[in-house]
């Protein structure tokens, strides 16, 4: 549900009900300092629900401050071509800020320097842009430092035991799929192209992608004891590719992300652990400073690390993580 703001104030002016809108009297679509926040969310897309989550917690924040907030989103991962219509329509719209998720780091920076052109306060959340300068600033998870908690848990579970690993990637080319990817290895004490990976695949965070991925990758060898799953749409994919091979209480699974799904699945076995993400920080960051940035023209800069917690009930020596009870309570979506 979308917050409406009741109306903009500006210091010592008051709109007068002519019909003529914010937007022509601030000139360039941002709002002044000592105005409303107007902030338009940009996310990957609206069907994962890591997204969904993301969307619906920006919207509360939103609502508590009195702020209005729009949303779009791309219709698939990697849609940069929708990324950057919903970022021309923001600035038709007069947002004072825009929050984005972007598909691709780099694939929408002209977009939004465009925004910026314009007056509007860019903010990025949960994938940096490339470079980094193409927003204010950034309020994410460190993906790099994710992706190593899931190799290092990995790697632990496994006893000693040579590793013998598939990988499922996200969207090749997107810096969150790179950076977790070479934080598993990283973690693994692998490298890409060692003869320990039996086999990679591109999945897009999708379920269905990633069952079709890991089918085609086992039918040219089951011999694995450890496979990584960017996300847990991509685990549950996964796991249904595993299941009937006998294969899914043999292998070590962890997967990214801490929706109140993959804690389940944590819980009942699916997967050993997931490395839980705070979306709902990130958004009220953003929220935040989009309505700071309004109110006093304060903006915000760097990178700031909202957090990753590895949640299992299986914990290994020298990997700091909580429980699944504790995952449960902290965890987000539909419970």
């Amino acid at each position: 549900m979308f917050a409406r703001a009741l109306g903009v104030v500006l210091a010592g002016l008051a709109l007068v009900a002519t019909g003529c809108s914010a937007e022509r009297e601030w000139g360039g679509g941002a709002a002044p300092a000592g105005g409303a926040a107007k902030i338009g969310l940009i996310t990957k897309t609206d069907t994962n629900p890591y997204f969904v989550g993301l969307r619906t917690e920006a919207e509360a924040a939103a609502s508590a401050k009195n702020a209005e907030i729009l949303s779009l989103a791309g219709q698939f991962d990697g849609d940069n071509d929708g990324q950057v219509r919903a970022i021309e329509n923001f600035i038709q719209q007069g947002v004072s800020t825009i929050l984005i998720t972007p598909n691709s780091s780099s694939g929408v920076t002209d977009a939004l320097a465009r925004a910026e052109q314009a007056g509007i306060l860019v903010i990025a959340l949960d994938t940096p842009t490339e470079p980094a300068e193409a927003a204010e600033a950034t309020f994410a998870t460190d993906n790099f430092e994710a992706g190593r908690l899931q190799g290092a848990y990995a790697k632990a579970a496994l006893g000693g035991q040579a590793p013998k690993v598939l990988m499922v990637d996200g969207t090749a080319g997107v810096s969150v799929s790179t950076l977790r990817h070479a934080g598993f290895l990283a973690g693994m004490g692998l490298a890409d192209g060692a003869p320990e990976i039996r086999g990679t695949t591109n999945a897009n965070g999708d379920q269905n992608l990633a069952q079709q991925g890991a089918e085609n990758l086992l039918a040219r060898s089951n011999d694995i004891n450890t496979v990584y799953t960017m996300n847990e749409p991509t685990a549950r994919g996964v796991h249904a590719a595993l299941q009937p091979r006998g294969l899914a209480d043999q292998v070590v699974m962890a997967s990214i992300d801490g929706g109140c799904e993959g804690v389940a699945a944590v819980r009942s076995g699916q997967i050993r652990a997931t490395i839980m993400q705070f979306p709902a920080k990130m958004a009220q960051l953003g929220v935040d400073a989009a309505v700071e940035h309004a109110r006093t023209g304060t903006k915000p800069g760097g990178f700031q690390d909202t957090g990753s917690v590895v949640i299992t009930d299986q914990p290994m020596p020298g990997i700091p993580s909580q429980s699944v009870a504790w995952g449960e309570q902290h965890c987000w979506g539909d419970r």
